[in-house]
C-alpha cells in the first residue's frame, strides 16, 4: 500500500492515517461471519516462527487500484525477498490470474513456486493467509482470523473500495483448500500480524488492534481472549497497550514486540525517526513484558534493540510514516530476514543482537518501498506454513 498520489489515485499506507473528517473507525460496522465452527481439541496449536518450517506462503500484488503508480516499486521489493526467503525453504507465491502469475515468475525467478489457483488483492499475507496449527501426531489444518481490511479502515480513511479486497478476505480459506487441509474461521475478527505466539502456550497482542468495535463490535477483551486461546491451542494471553487511530493496522504487535522463543521476547524502542506515540508506545510495551509471566509461569527475559536514528534514503517529509522496524523479521529455517535503513552503527547493531538471540544468520536486505510506500515489512508479506 502506499500514501504516495502519483496523479491518478492516493493508495493506501498502512502505517500513516489521513483519517477523512467524520470517520470512525469505532463506528464501522462489521460483516457477519458465517461458517464459524467450534474450537478445536486443545491438542490443535499454532507452533512458534522459529520452529521448522516446511515453506512460506506470499502473495502477489497486481492492483493498480491498491497501488497507484507505486505498484512497480512494490512487486520490485516482494521478488527481492521472495528469492532470499527462497534460499532457506521453499517459497509458494500466490498469483492473481495467469497475467499476474507470469508477471510473477518472471520478477521472482526459478527459485520461486507461482500458481494462479488462489485470487488474492494484495501482498499482506501474514494478515489475510490461514494460520497453521498442528496436533502433534502428523495432522495440520488452518484457522482464519476473518480479515476485514483492517476494520474497513482502508475504505473509511483512504476512499479504497471496499471491493478492492475481496479477494483477500477469501485468502485463508482458499489457501487452505488449495492445500488440502481443514480450515476453521474463528468467531474473532483481526490479523496474523496483530498477535504474537510462542507455539508453548502464551499468546500477547496490543488491545488497540482486538478490543475495537472496528474488528470485534459488542465483544467484550475476555470473550476475544477466550477465542483466540482456544484456536491457537494456547493457556494464557498478555494483553499491551497500542495505538489506535495512528496507523492503519491499529497497532499491530509485529513491529514492536516478537518473541524469540517460549520465554524470550525482543522489543524495539523507538529512534530518533519515530513520532512521539510510537516511542510511548514501544517503551510502555517493555514495561509491561519485563513484569510478565508466560503459560508455564516463567519470567519473561526482555531483549531491546533501537531503531534507526536516521533514514538518510528517505526525504524528511516521509519519515514519520515510515515504519522504521527492524522487528518486522520473517524467520526462515535457516536465517532471519529483516530490513536495512541506512543508518550503519543501528543496522550493525539491530543485525547482532537479532543473529545473537536466534542463534543463526541475519539477512539485511533494502525494502524501503515496502516499508515506506506499503507501511510493512518483511513478516506482515510472509505466512509459515510448519512442519508436521
Amino acid at each position: 500500500m502506499t500514501s504516495e498520489n502519483d496523479g491518478r489515485k492516493a493508495a493506501i499506507s498502512r502505517r500513516t492515517l489521513l483519517a477523512r473528517t467524520g470517520a470512525a473507525a469505532a463506528a464501522l460496522a462489521v460483516p457477519a461471519l458465517g461458517g464459524i465452527q467450534p474450537a478445536m481439541a486443545a491438542s490443535w496449536r499454532v507452533p512458534g516462527e522459529e520452529t521448522p518450517h516446511k515453506r512460506t506462503w506470499m502473495a502477489w500484488p497486481s492492483s493498480s487500484t491498491i497501488w497507484g503508480g507505486t505498484l512497480s516499486r512494490i512487486q520490485s521489493d516482494i521478488a527481492k525477498l521472495a528469492k532470499e526467503v527462497a534460499k532457506y525453504e521453499q517459497v509458494i507465491m500466490c498469483a492473481d490470474g495467469s497475467s499476474a502469475a507470469s508477471q510473477a515468475r518472471s520478477m521472482c525467478g526459478s527459485t520461486v513456486t507461482v500458481i494462479s489457483s488462489v485470487p488474492v488483492s494484495d501482498c499482506w499475507t501474514r494478515d489475510t493467509g490461514p494460520l497453521f496449527r498442528v496436533d502433534g501426531t502428523g495432522g495440520l489444518d488452518a484457522i482464519g482470523l476473518n480479515f476485514n481490511a483492517w476494520g474497513e479502515n482502508a475504505t473509511s480513511f483512504y476512499g479504497i473500495p471496499a471491493s478492492a479486497y475481496n479477494k483477500d478476505r477469501a485468502v485463508a480459506q482458499n489457501l487452505a483448500a488449495h492445500n488440502g487441509v481443514p480450515f476453521a474461521r474463528a468467531a474473532v475478527v483481526g490479523e496474523g500480524g496483530g498477535v504474537e505466539y510462542d507455539g508453548d502456550g502464551t499468546l500477547m497482542a496490543t488491545e488497540s488492534c482486538w478490543v475495537n468495535s472496528n474488528r470485534n463490535p459488542g465483544k467484550t477483551r475476555s470473550q476475544i481472549e477466550a477465542e483466540l486461546l482456544s484456536r491457537f491451542g494456547a493457556s494464557k494471553m498478555i494483553w499491551l497497550p497500542g495505538v489506535t487511530g495512528e496507523d492503519v493496522t491499529d497497532g499491530h504487535i509485529d513491529g514492536t514486540a516478537r518473541y524469540i522463543k517460549p520465554g524470550v521476547v525482543m522489543v524495539q524502542l523507538a529512534g530518533a525517526v519515530r513520532p512521539a506515540v510510537w516511542t510511548a508506545n514501544a517503551n510502555a510495551i517493555r514495561d509491561v513484558l519485563v513484569n510478565a509471566t508466560d503459560a508455564r509461569g516463567r519470567r519473561l527475559q526482555v531483549l531491546t534493540i533501537e531503531g534507526p536514528d536516521v533514514l538518510p534514503r528517505i526525504s524528511r517529509g516521509k519519515q514519520a510514516a515510515f515504519l522504521s522496524s527492524y522487528m518486522n523479521w520473517t524467520v526462515t529455517n535457516q536465517a532471519v530476514i529483516t530490513t536495512q535503513f541506512g543508518d550503519t552503527a543501528k543496522d550493525a547493531a539491530a543485525k547482532t543482537a537479532i543473529a545473537a538471540a536466534y542463534g543463526r544468520p541475519v539477512v539485511q536486505l533494502n525494502l524501503d518501498n515496502l516499508y515506506g510506500n506499503g507501511g510493512g515489512g518483511a513478516h506482515c508479506v510472509t505466512m509459515q506454513e510448519p512442519n508436521r
